[in-house]
């Protein structure tokens, strides 16, 4: 069984997503039917919606959307990782409604397309602690040059659960390994912050092959351990690089090393304990 903490879905009649311009080849709808044919013939049985960046104006649109398509018969949705601002004075009275709504799982405010001081302001940090006590876990998408960042958000709020999105976001097809292993290892000395199996192909060339895959993985699974990793489509962008069946079959290489449980763990396990999600009976 694996739970897919990762996907997207676009619906450009439904919502408005002002980034889709500049990425030609993801400025499509992509739904939940087109998704799912594919994701149940691999074994997903359950996902996680995961906000797009979709303009301010949308963003409680976007989860009331996505709920509604988890609701219609035979959805793989079971819950979302919804969008915020944390640097709004409106936060606390948006994360009051939004904690309401059992249907959300966490957030994401994406950090790695804005300024890095972005997440230094103190009404961005008051807020981050706010998410203290509601359940609620805290997506990080940042550059490697942007980790230390996100050290301090998880230093600052210790009893907030932080997620490190596509393992750092390493620049593979530019051989960045070395400027991005040495932030990993700090952050994943933070207990509260798991690592997210996800987005690899996408980093890497057209041509990207598993042994370009091998020491990124390796290295987030010596820093993280298996009990602090969760997988991840992050559908559509994998198919800019080979698409969900290339980067699923992928990943059961690279996990074919470990054991039964471990692997467990990742695909659906550590998925299930940190969002409190199950697939569908």
């Amino acid at each position: 069984m694996i739970i897919d903490t990762h996907l997207h879905l676009i619906y450009r009649d439904r919502l408005s997503y002002p980034w889709l311009a500049g990425v030609p080849p993801l400025d499509a709808d992509f739904t939940h039917d087109l998704y799912a044919r594919e994701a149940r013939r691999l074994g997903i049985a359950a996902a996680l919606h995961m906000e797009v960046d979709v303009a301010v104006d949308d963003m409680a649109r976007e989860t009331a959307v996505i709920e509604t398509l988890a609701g219609e018969t035979g959805s793989l949705i079971v819950g979302a990782i919804a969008a915020c601002r944390p640097e709004s004075p409106d936060f606390s009275a948006y994360l009051d409604t939004v904690s309401a709504n059992p249907f959300v799982r966490g957030f994401r405010r994406v950090l790695h397309v804005m300024p890095d001081d972005l997440s230094e302001g103190a009404l961005f940090r008051e807020n981050i602690r706010r998410l203290a006590g509601t359940g609620l876990a805290f997506d990080l998408c940042v550059l490697p040059h942007q980790i230390g960042k996100a050290i301090a958000l998880a230093d600052l709020a210790p009893d907030v659960s932080f997620v490190l999105d596509h393992c750092g976001v390493p620049d593979i097809k530019g051989g960045g390994f070395d400027a991005w292993k040495g932030p990993v290892a700090e952050i994943a000395r933070r207990p509260n912050v798991t690592v997210k199996l996800s987005g690899l192909p996408a980093y890497g060339t057209e041509s990207w092959t598993l042994e370009d895959l091998k020491p990124y993985f390796a290295h987030v699974a010596d820093r993280f351990g298996f009990a602090r990793m969760v997988w991840g489509s992050d559908w559509p962008v994998c198919t800019l690089g080979g698409g969900l069946s290339a980067w699923l079959g992928a990943t059961h290489a690279l996990l074919s090393c470990v054991s039964p449980e471990e692997k467990r763990r990742v695909l659906s396990e550590n998925a299930a304990r940190l969002w409190a999600v199950s697939p569908k009976a």
